[in-house]
């Protein structure tokens, strides 16, 4: 990691940070945002729009939403995927426009396992019922560790075989290969939110007593094998990041001394930094059992970050420019990931330059915007206006 000295005297959140040989121009992250509106697993104008939306508000990086290794590991019928070269070509003209609005295009590559074929969310985000194969959505056979269901009324999940497990591997690798052809500069691996890796990893789920399962070890096999295949595939100057809950909040659940376990490990692999998210291991990703408040997921990234010398994001209730930049200040996270504010407010990034004092001209703006909101400023000024 690295900075440009040039930029000491701007706050951390607008300081370059170099990973790798991939520079981005601050700490302002787009993290996976899961759109459900591909068909048969193909990008469309939607995500040209909403991806480059994003790095046209000055993001740094941005992240293509959780990316399906095969066709059963998508959440739902409209997820992305990445298993075939079509699907991965269809994404070529959405890293093309992140580029060329100066932002980093990642992509986080995953697989639902038993949080596989639900619904939309908008249509419900549970298990696919008779009303979804009335719209020709239809469920598909779910796997996972062991054979439990998500939730109650969920598919139960075949259990997968260690044959079947070496197959979902040579996937993920298959995916970032893929990724890095399509020209993505940064990938995450999924391994949060109860999705198939971090199924093997929480004991609530893994219930094997084979080598994938059992202690400590055995659940994070999975995990770390996943890692050192997509590494093989992956350039090693670019960045790779694995996203992980870093607590089930559950006594008996995965637990961050686990997660800090799991992160040494991963960063003796060639992971570069851990995005710490938490929960989800049942039910929908968005269930948590674990008590909420702004920036409630920031001491993960912190405690990750001290105990293993890792790179951390900080994501979660982040609201605004002064809020990211004290996690910074704090030495809490070295990445600041930006979710549902910046879904309500594309521009985000450039409102918390402004927030922090350093855009008062509208310089950071798409100049088409900017010479529009700084001749307003003036007029507001003449009137005597304060915003």
């Amino acid at each position: 990691m690295s900075q440009n000295s040039k930029s000491g005297d701007l706050p951390l959140l607008f300081q370059p940070i170099t990973i790798k040989s991939v520079t981005a121009r601050n700490r302002i992250v787009v993290p996976p945002l899961c759109q459900y509106s591909a068909k048969d697993g193909i990008a469309n104008d939607w995500h040209l729009v909403h991806y480059g939306g994003y790095a046209r508000g000055g993001a740094g990086t941005i992240f293509v939403e959780a990316t399906g290794v095969e066709a059963r590991g998508r959440i739902t019928h409209g997820c992305l995927g990445i298993w075939t070269d079509e699907q991965a070509q269809a994404l070529v003209p959405v890293v093309n426009i992140m580029k060329q609005h100066g932002a980093v295009p990642g992509i986080q590559i995953a697989h639902a396992g038993r949080k596989a074929s639900s619904q939309r969310p908008w249509h419900g985000l549970s298990a696919m019922n008779a009303a979804d194969a009335a719209r020709g959505e239809v469920p598909w056979e779910v796997v996972g560790p062991s054979a439990l269901p998500a939730d109650e009324g969920w598919l139960v999940p075949k259990q997968l075989s260690e044959d079947e497990i070496s197959d979902i591997v040579t996937a993920f690798g298959q995916a970032a290969a893929r990724s890095q052809a399509a020209g993505f500069e940064a990938l995450e691996i999924h391994g949060a939110h109860g999705y198939l890796l971090q199924s093997f990893l929480s004991p609530l789920s893994n219930k094997r007593n084979d080598s994938y399962g059992g202690d400590l070890a055995g659940r994070m096999r999975l995990a770390l094998e996943v890692t050192k295949e997509v590494r093989k595939h992956w350039p090693d100057d670019k960045p790779l990041f694995f996203r992980v809950s870093s607590v089930d909040g559950s006594a008996d659940g995965w637990q961050l001394e686990d997660s800090i376990a799991l992160a040494k490990e991963l960063k003796a692999l060639g992971v570069d930094c851990i995005d710490c998210s938490s929960g989800g291991n049942a039910a929908s990703a968005t269930v948590n059992l674990i008590p909420r408040g702004l920036g409630f997921q920031v001491p993960y990234a912190a405690a990750i970050k001290k105990e293993t010398g890792i790179m951390s994001m900080a994501v979660g209730l982040i609201l605004d420019g002064p809020q990211a930049e004290a996690i910074l200040q704090a030495g809490d996270a070295d990445l600041i990931a930006v979710g549902r504010e910046i879904m309500y407010n594309p521009f985000w990034a450039v409102q918390a330059a402004q927030d922090l004092g350093i855009d008062e001209g509208f310089e950071m703006w798409p100049e088409q915007y900017g010479w529009w909101l700084e001749k307003r400023e003036r007029t507001f000024a003449r009137m005597g206006h304060k915003r």
